[in-house]
């Protein structure tokens, strides 16, 4: 049989080297594989509504199967009748208008973001990331050449950037800065006045925004999100929107995202894409035009069991001695400081830990239960937790967490 290991000479590249691979995904991963060997795991991980993709929307899809013309190629940038609806869509949630031809569809929300800073960035070029952010921006900055710049924000102020840490960061070199509201990981919504500054503050030194808006509609407690777009109108000529179907429709594995940019951009990103995957599949394609121009009762319904996990979670995570979870208005995450319980004797093995990436394997080979660790998000001393799972589960799962700490 073949020796495995590579030879001196087949090396890989540096930039490649430098990613850290996906530790949303590779805690899912293992969670997915112990479940497989027979072990009965809680996974807190990753980001996946539970409920099945909405009825009318996969009947689109059923009937989308049967039409020959779903079969060919088709446009790079999307079908025309998608990126239409997409822009009546942000005319209906967002509150301005944009040209259908500013509409690139993406292999899911992810490639848009990647395609955002490949076709921005040159090389030492600064994105500047509020943190804690979501695992895979900084790398998708370093595949670009581009280099993250972290500006973290505490529980204190709600996880918000203030604008002071942003002008400190800030350099010739700033090209961008990311805004992601509600949030992942930490289930925050920006206030108003937060998002509007941050989109002032840009437009007066010529920094492009790149919002991620997938969690749009995932608000609890009277929160409301607040789009960028709208609160500053003339940010609109250097801002990328990035969306996709994911989180609000329970779509993740249909993959269909995009990127709403300026004409200029919008091409750009259409020319990067036609070198890469082409057109996204056009099964889910026609899904997501189902998904985008319906009624949105049941996304609403969702999240009425999203507000119901989200109190349960909270409540039972500050149960947990040395466990403190701030109360979270969107999204479906729970971000529990978790800093109390290092390097004290834990679990049935009463080991300590010194990370938070320790105490998360330990939580999961002993306890069973998957939660993500904060230096993914880079915010060591937090877990996060999604609620996104079954009442059942997160109860069962909470309790296993509890015994499993003060055992």
């Amino acid at each position: 049989m073949a020796s495995m290991t590579m030879a001196d000479w087949q090396t890989l590249s540096e930039r490649i080297n430098h990613v850290a691979p996906s530790a949303t995904l590779a805690v899912d991963s293992k969670a997915k594989a112990m479940k497989a060997e027979g072990i009965d795991v809680i996974g807190f991980g990753a980001g996946e509504p539970n409920f099945p993709t909405p009825a009318p929307i996969v009947a689109a899809a059923a009937e989308a199967v049967q039409d020959p013309k779903n079969y060919r190629y088709t446009p790079t940038a999307g079908l025309p009748e998608l990126r239409k609806a997409i822009a009546e869509k942000t005319l209906r949630d967002s509150g301005y208008e944009v040209d259908p031809n500013q509409v690139i569809v993406t292999n899911g929300g992810k490639q848009a973001v990647y395609s955002a800073f490949q076709i921005l960035l040159d090389e030492g070029d600064e994105v500047i990331i509020p943190t804690p952010y979501w695992t895979s921006y900084p790398e998708a900055v370093k595949l670009a050449g581009g280099v993250p710049v972290e500006v973290f924000a505490g529980a204190d102020r709600n996880f918000e950037p203030s604008l002071e840490d942003l002008e400190q960061a800030r350099t010739e070199r700033t090209k961008a800065i990311i805004v992601n509201t509600p949030n992942n990981p930490t289930g925050a919504v920006w206030k108003p006045e937060t998002v509007k500054a941050i989109g002032e503050w840009a437009v007066e030194h010529h920094v492009w925004v790149i919002s991620d808006e997938i969690y749009e509609h995932l608000n609890y407690d009277d929160a409301k999100t607040t789009y960028v777009g709208a609160a500053v109108p003339e940010v609109r000529g250097q801002l990328l929107v990035l969306n996709g179907v994911a989180k609000t429709y329970a779509m993740p594995g249909w993959r269909v995202g995009w990127m709403i940019a300026p004409l200029d951009v919008a091409k750009a990103a259409s020319k990067l894409q036609g070198h890469m995957t082409s057109n996204v599949n056009n099964i889910s394609q026609r899904a997501a035009i189902a998904a985008v121009s319906g009624s949105l009762d049941a996304v609403y319904e969702m999240r009425e069991a999203f507000d119901k996990r989200r109190q349960t979670i909270v409540a039972a995570l500050n149960d947990i001695e040395g466990v403190n979870c701030p109360t979270p208005t969107g999204a479906f995450y729970a971000f529990a400081d978790v800093s109390a319980l290092l390097n004290k004797p834990l679990g049935t093995s009463k080991a300590s830990y010194a990370s938070t990436s320790e105490l998360a394997a330990a939580l999961l080979d002993e306890g069973h239960v998957a939660a993500v660790p904060g230096e993914a998000f880079g915010a060591p001393g937090y877990l996060r937790f999604s609620y996104a799972l079954a009442d059942d589960d997160l109860v069962e799962g909470m309790k296993r967490m509890k015994q499993w700490v003060e055992a």
